[in-house]
């Protein structure tokens, strides 16, 4: 069965849907330039007695800083973007988290090699764009990704409609959906998360 995250969570109600939806885990966004957007205290708030997996999604922050924002947050997870990412993926394994490493899939192919990510953290092949660190909303060619032979999850443009044929396609570990279960940037949809869970676990 597929592991599912939803990510970019921003209210109680989309946690609630995740949870009761069957995911496996969920991101929680302290990069200020996103529009999911959470600040370290409504992270550690929406976090509180979460049955599931919970990531943080953080963009060019240093090892430390990424560690101790996990701390705080009570996060189980780093999801790990911009400089020095794999670095933070690097430490975080070994401070006892769980670790997922973004690959930015272009037109051509990834922008970063599989085997530059730790073994012990999972790679995540979303789609690049510039400017942003995924939740673009935009699918990329399945075709253009080598598979890593590795566990793995597929991101980027995922969404209830087309997440089977995603699964059917490349066979991930996982999936991982945030933008395209929105009703506007920031505010999932309760229903479209349901949606996708169920789609994504009957793969």
């Amino acid at each position: 069965m597929t592991w599912v995250k939803i990510c970019g969570m921003t209210s109680r109600e989309a946690v609630k849907a995740t949870v009761e939806g069957g995911a496996d885990a969920m991101g929680l966004v302290i990069a200020r330039e996103s529009p999911r957007f959470v600040t370290l205290g409504r992270a550690r708030e929406l976090a509180e007695d979460v049955p599931i997996a919970t990531f943080i999604i953080t963009v060019d922050l240093e090892p430390g800083e990424a560690i101790e924002a996990a701390e705080f947050v009570g996060a189980t997870g780093i999801q790990a973007h911009g400089e020095g990412s794999l670095d933070v993926a690097a430490e975080a394994i070994e401070a006892g988290y769980l670790s997922i490493a973004p690959i930015p899939v272009g037109r051509t192919g990834p922008l970063i090699e599989v085997s530059e990510i730790p073994e012990s953290s999972l790679p995540l092949f979303d789609s690049a764009s510039d400017g942003r660190h995924g939740g673009t909303g935009v699918a990329f060619d399945w075709g253009a990704m080598p598979l890593p032979g590795r566990p793995f999850i597929l991101a980027g443009g995922l969404g209830p409609d087309n997440v089977r044929e995603a699964i059917d396609a490349v066979h991930p570990f996982g999936v991982d959906a945030s933008s395209r279960l929105e009703v506007e940037p920031g505010v999932k949809d309760p229903s479209r998360i349901a949606d996708f869970i169920r789609e994504a676990k009957l793969s």
